[in-house]
């Protein structure tokens, strides 16, 4: 039997709706009254269907696409070929996400369960009309809800929690000393505001320090499976807004992230550490705490800085160092264990 898919499918649009909606604008002879059924790769896309070209190394595929209508940058408009109308865009790869978002509206608001009755909701907790609780999830003391947002099966949102409109909360994450943003997505197994690592070392044992900042998420927010984000000392751990993260993540208490950052997976940000703007790091990379990475900071996979980057830096290697000594280090290295090896 033929799987049902996950996502329900919305349309179909004309091809004027789809270039109103991705912000695209037609090609000479596009006809506005096209119908699009789907959203799909140049390769496998028919005659019903929508596509996209970001990468010039699928050019290839776009001159055999037999897709109804493909985004373009305006620069590659005379390589569509004769059967597959032009949508003009200067981001084709946003415009496609644009058009994922209108075909299937309800793709971002995973399911992992229906709503029902077996749930914990504190008679104390305010949920704003249209929140949705799966079966198992725990809802507890003045915690906040806001309109849209789903709480997956076995998730839980903990004391005072605040949680803002349209996210969605994974099963069995867990969400505690947390303020959340509007559209944030958690996926499963994520753990938000659990204690920081604090401890007053001493050659008798090593005494616990008492937590007692928050974690603040900001709007639009995307935090990877069974990721982790410690809550602050005295201070807030903050994610800012538009950042994303990847699955097995750990940010230590008082990190300060700003917008738009990347952070792929299995990376370790020590407690205290401050990223700008637009930081992307690499997978298994991490850095020493109490370190600034500056606007637009780079770190490469497995790269560990363990002092501040500028704005604009590329780092790579363990410690971290900027990127072309680092690779002119290795291919030194490289050399010298070639000739070794004769």
């Amino acid at each position: 039997m033929e799987h049902l898919g996950f996502f329900e499918r919305a349309g179909p649009f004309s091809l004027a709706d789809v270039a109103k909606a991705t912000g695209a604008e037609l090609g000479p002879v596009a006809d506005p009254v096209t119908s699009i059924k789907d959203v799909r790769p140049l390769a496998d896309a028919t005659a019903r269907d929508l596509s996209f070209l970001d990468n010039r190394k699928y050019l290839s595929q776009l001159v055999e696409t037999r897709a109804a209508a493909c985004l373009v940058l305006p620069a590659l408009a005379d390589r569509v070929p004769g059967g597959t109308a032009a949508l003009l865009t200067s981001e084709p790869y946003r415009s496609f996400a644009l058009a994922l978002n209108l075909f299937y509206p309800d793709a971002l608001r995973h399911k992992a369960a229906s709503a029902g009755a077996t749930v914990s909701i504190d008679a104390t907790a305010q949920l704003e009309v249209g929140v949705v609780i799966e079966p198992g999830a725990v809802i507890g003391p003045q915690a906040y809800i806001g309109e849209g947002t789903r709480v997956a099966a076995g998730a839980v949102v903990g004391y005072r929690v605040a949680i803002g409109r349209d996210c969605y909360i994974g099963p069995q994450s867990t969400v505690t000393h947390a303020l959340v943003g509007d559209r944030v997505t958690l996926h499963a197994g994520v753990r938000i505001g659990q204690d920081g690592f604090g401890y007053a070392m001493g050659r008798h044992g090593h005494l616990k320090v008492a937590q007692i900042g928050r974690v603040v998420i900001q709007d639009d927010v995307e935090i990877g499976a069974n990721s982790t984000i410690d809550r602050g000392a005295l201070k807030d751990t903050v994610i800012g807004e538009g950042s994303k993260i990847d699955n097995l993540v750990q940010i230590g208490h008082n990190v300060i992230m700003g917008r738009h950052c990347v952070i792929v997976a299995q990376t370790g940000i020590s407690g205290s550490t401050e990223l700008g703007d637009f930081v992307v790091m690499g997978g298994q990379s991490g850095t020493a705490g109490h370190i600034k990475l500056g606007n637009g900071v780079q770190i490469a996979g497995t790269a560990h800085p363990i002092k501040d980057v500028p704005a604009g830096g590329r780092i790579g290697g363990t410690p971290g160092r900027p990127l072309k000594q680092w690779a002119r280090e290795v291919a030194v290295l490289t050399r010298m264990a070639g000739k070794h090896d004769k």
